[in-house]
């Protein structure tokens, strides 16, 4: 990715610590729950020369933090989109181009489609990629009335 990218944001990054180097950037998504089977948060490595930020959004099996517009689960580490849109209003600016090496669930596409950002994605896995692909084409047939 430091060979495309200017700027990285590497969810799981604690899990690499040994391959990145030390930065002041981490991020933090605070899932909203404590002490059960699954993490409390997850961390992001990022090389942006910022605070390490917490960004808090209830994220629990059943139970999500918008109700009203519950994400379906379609991935095992799927992530709101309304975390992705919270990255790019924070650490990207107009004319950025997005560039996503594990799509999963298209989270990152459909904030990047919703917020009018240029993006790439790529994802391995046949079955996530027709889910994804699904998703995100699901996202794109909704007439937006702005």
């Amino acid at each position: 990715m430091k060979r495309v990218s200017e700027h990285q944001i590497i969810w799981g990054g604690n899990y690499f610590i040994d391959h990145l180097e030390a930065t002041k950037g981490m991020i933090v998504w605070d899932k909203g729950r404590r002490g059960l089977k699954f993490a409390d948060c997850e961390i992001a490595w990022t090389n942006i020369d910022e605070p390490c930020r917490i960004y808090s959004y209830l994220w629990d099996g059943m139970r999500q933090e918008d109700m009203k517009n519950k994400e379906q689960r379609i991935h095992p580490t799927q992530k709101p989109v309304a975390l992705y849109r919270w990255l790019l209003r924070c650490y990207a600016k107009k004319g950025d181009k997005i560039l996503d090496t594990h799509v999963g669930s298209a989270s990152s596409l459909i904030a990047c489609y919703d917020m009018g950002f240029n993006y790439v994605g790529f994802e391995i896995d046949k079955e996530y990629y027709r889910l994804a692909s699904e998703r995100l084409a699901e996202e794109m047939a909704q007439i937006r009335m702005f």
